[in-house]
C-alpha cells in the first residue's frame, strides 16, 4: 500500500521539484516484477526433500546394521555413519571416482534396473586384511585389487544384501541380488550420465581406517515407487510383528556366529627377570589359588565364571561353577 503524505510533505516535495532539487524520475514507483526462479535442464530435480529425507532413515538403519555386521566377522572396531543423501547426475558421480574402486552392482529386485553399493579403496585393504588375519590396516600406496582379494569382497558384499532387504521392508518387499564388481568406474555406464541419482554418503571406521561408502540409487529404478518414499507414507507405515520378528531373528543369527575367546586361568605369580632366566626343567612356580580352589574363566577378556578344573572324555576341561558379579549376569 502506497504511503500517504501530509499537506506539509506535499507542499516541501513541490517546492523542491520547482527549485530543481529533486527528478521525478527517481522518485518514480518502480512497476513490481515477477521473480524468476533458474531451472537447468540438464539436471532436474526429481527428487523431493521428503523423499530424500525417506532415503536417509532407511540407510541409517542400514549403517547401524552393516557395522554391527563388520564388528562380527572382522572382530574389531567397526562403526558406519550416514553423512548425507544428496542428487547428483550419474556422471558426477562416475566422474568423482577413484581408479581403482570396488564397485557392487546390485540388482534392485523386482523393480527393473541396479544400484551400486561403492567402497573406498583404503575400506576395501582394511577388510581384507582383517579377513585374513591381519591388523585391518590399509598400504601406503594404491594397487589394482587381485582375484583372490575380489573373491573376498565380493563374498563380503553378498552378505550384506540381508541387511540392505531388511532396510527396504517397510517400503518394498525387495530383493537385492549382486551381478557383479567392477575396479573400473568407466565399466559402469548402467545409466545415461545425465540421469539424475541420489547419493547415499556413509562414513566408515573399520578399526584405525578411515574411509567412504557411496550407495547410487538412479531416480529411473525407484520411480515406480517414489510416492510411496513420501514422508505421509513412511509414518503411516509401522514395523509389523512379523518383519519385527525378522529384525530380531537377523541380530539373533549374527551375534550367535560371532566368535569369542574363553581362557581359563589356573593362577598367576610374579617373579624377577633374573629369575625367569634362571628357570630350569623341574622347577616349580608357586601360584596364587590353592590346589582346590576355582579358577578364573575370562570370556572376551572380560571375568565371567568361576570353575573346576578336571577331565572330560580324555580333554582338559573346566567345569562352571558360578557366574562372577564383575561380569554380569546378561
Amino acid at each position: 500500500m502506497a504511503e500517504v503524505l501530509s499537506q506539509r510533505e506535499i507542499d516541501e516535495l513541490l517546492a523542491a521539484f520547482m527549485a530543481g532539487e529533486v527528478n521525478i524520475n527517481e522518485i518514480k514507483e518502480e512497476a513490481p516484477t515477477k521473480k524468476v526462479s533458474v531451472y537447468d535442464f540438464r539436471r532436474p530435480k526429481k527428487f523431493a526433500k521428503d523423499q530424500l529425507r525417506t532415503l536417509q532413515i532407511i540407510h541409517e538403519n542400514f549403517a547401524r546394521l552393516m557395522g554391527s555386521y563388520f564388528s562380527a566377522i572382522l572382530r574389531t572396531y567397526c562403526q558406519i555413519d550416514l553423512v548425507s543423501v544428496e542428487p547428483q547426475t550419474y556422471g558426477e558421480f562416475i566422474n568423482s571416482l577413484p581408479d581403482p574402486v570396488v564397485l557392487g552392482i546390485i540388482d534392485f529386485r523386482p523393480l527393473k534396473g541396479s544400484i551400486i553399493l561403492e567402497f573406498s579403496p583404503n575400506v576395501v585393504y582394511a577388510i581384507i586384511d582383517r579377513m585374513l588375519g591381519g591388523l585391518g590396516v590399509a598400504p601406503e600406496k594404491v594397487r589394482d585389487f587381485t582375484e583372490i582379494e575380489i573373491v573376498l569382497i565380493e563374498r563380503t558384499m553378498r552378505q550384506l544384501l540381508p541387511i540392505m532387504n531388511n532396510s527396504w521392508s517397510n517400503i518394498v518387499n525387495a530383493e537385492f541380488v549382486l551381478e557383479h564388481i567392477e575396479t573400473n568406474a568407466q565399466f559402469a555406464q548402467l545409466i545415461s550420465p545425465n540421469e539424475p541419482i541420489a547419493i547415499v554418503t556413509l562414513d566408515a571406521h573399520i578399526g584405525e581406517v578411515e574411509g567412504m561408502m557411496n550407495i547410487c540409487i538412479p531416480y529411473l529404478v525407484i520411480e515406480p515407487i517414489i510416492q510411496q518414499l513420501s514422508s505421509k507414507h513412511w509414518l503411516s507405515t509401522k514395523l509389523t510383528g512379523e518383519s519385527e520378528h525378522k529384525y530380531h531373528q537377523l541380530l539373533a543369527s549374527q551375534i550367535e556366529n560371532t566368535p569369542v575367546e574363553v581362557k581359563a586361568v589356573l593362577g598367576e605369580a610374579s617373579i624377577t627377570i633374573r629369575d625367569l632366566l634362571d628357570l630350569q626343567k623341574g622347577d616349580v612356580i608357586k601360584l596364587d589359588k590353592k590346589v582346590d580352589e576355582d579358577v578364573d574363566v575370562y570370556i572376551g577378556g572380560v571375568k565371567k565364571f568361576c570353575g573346576v578344573v578336571g577331565l572330560r572324555k580324555n580333554y582338559l576341561a573346566v567345569q562352571v561353577t558360578s557366574i562372577c558379579e564383575e561380569g554380569g549376569k546378561d
